[in-house]
């Protein structure tokens, strides 16, 4: 009869967890659902998400993971846009990373916003001067705020973009630009609603505040990355978007809220000269 040793498991469990080995069946993917994301995970999960997808520049796919941002994150953009001290530091702290959903979002409201407001303010202004006309809405204002509203807050940051590709100043992103001019669109839409208060000179003051904050949140926002590009390039651009700033502001006050009361007349802020009392009795906004 011959003996075998073997060894105890107790003596194999002594030498220490150096001779173990554990195999997990669960693939890599369970492993890392356990990890910890850091709080600047976001644009690489994106661009994982993108590869995972294949999804090129032209197909929807590509553009879908900027739009997985939920409701509170983007209030809280929008919120912090209306705070000056906060205008300098809003790329690198409340956008990181940068979504397309609320700026989409927050020009479609600005767009119903400033034709709904229009309206109102048109037929209060109408029923205030006059009680036996009747007030017809003009819905193709709607078309208006819609065109101004896109064109400056989504055909105007990629033609910005274009630009700093075209003169070497390749820090910004399509995409943050369009984030950037979409949020700081936002004080517009408080604005609008004020605007139906039928004082002309509330209307302007309105007007101006927004124009002044959103103007200094797009600056702030926009001067560094021009700081890097050449005087005449920056001067020029800088010119040319204070520019259409302040003609995207008087375009907004002008076409969408220039009704006053005036007795039996309801017209434009500054009536044309040669307007006898009757030719007053419309809705339709005029100026000079």
């Amino acid at each position: 009869m011959a003996y075998v040793q073997v060894e105890s498991d107790e003596q194999r469990l002594e030498e220490g967890p150096d001779g173990l080995q554990f195999k997990s069946f669960l693939g890599a993917d369970a492993s890392a659902s356990n990890v910890p994301r850091s709080a600047g995970a976001g644009n690489a999960d994106r661009q994982e998400n993108q590869r995972k997808g294949g999804g090129t520049f032209w197909n929807v796919e590509y553009y879908q993971p900027y739009f997985d941002v939920d409701t509170q994150t983007v209030l809280q953009r929008c919120y912090t846009t209306l705070i000056p001290t906060e205008a300098r530091t809003y790329i690198s702290t409340h956008l990181n990373p940068p979504d397309l959903y609320g700026p989409f979002w927050t020009l479609t409201t600005l767009a119903f916003a400033l034709f709904l407001s229009s309206s109102l303010a048109a037929s209060i202004t109408k029923y205030l001067s006059t009680e036996d006309a009747v007030y017809d809405y003009d819905f193709h204002l709607l078309s208006i705020a819609a065109t101004m509203v896109y064109a400056y807050g989504l055909a105007l940051p990629v033609l910005f973009w274009l630009a700093l590709r075209y003169i070497g100043v390749g820090e910004w992103s399509v995409v943050e630009a369009i984030s950037v001019w979409g949020y700081g669109q936002f004080v517009w839409i408080p604005v609008a609603i004020l605007c139906v208060i039928p004082v002309p000179i509330v209307r302007w003051v309105l007007v101006g505040v927004a124009f002044g904050l959103s103007g200094w949140f797009l600056g702030a926002n926009i001067y560094p990355i021009l700081a890097s590009a050449e005087a005449k390039a920056t001067r020029l651009l800088i010119i040319l978007l204070a520019a259409i700033h302040l003609g995207i502001a008087i375009s907004f006050k002008v076409l969408f809220f220039s009704y006053y009361i005036m007795g039996k007349k309801t017209g434009g802020d500054l009536p044309l000269p040669g307007d006898d009392a009757g030719a007053g009795n419309t809705t339709v906004p005029r100026w000079t």
